[in-house]
């Protein structure tokens, strides 16, 4: 499942994300989703959010 619907994600969700600094490289990130901060309902690159460690990204996989 890729992350580019708002309404597939919910705080506390697993999800991995890509970093701005990472895009290029394509690394994930792992974590639980503590905010949610795209308002539009869907994004083409991933809906972004900031993890509970404080890792800001554009979610690319919903982990179930």
């Amino acid at each position: 499942m890729s992350g580019t619907q708002r309404n597939q994600l919910r705080i506390g969700m697993t999800v991995s994300v890509v970093q701005k600094r990472h895009q290029r490289s394509g690394e994930l990130t792992q974590g639980n989703i503590a905010r949610i901060l795209t308002n539009s309902p869907n994004h083409p690159h991933g809906i972004k959010v900031k993890l509970n460690d404080g890792t800001v990204g554009r979610v690319k996989k919903i982990h179930e």
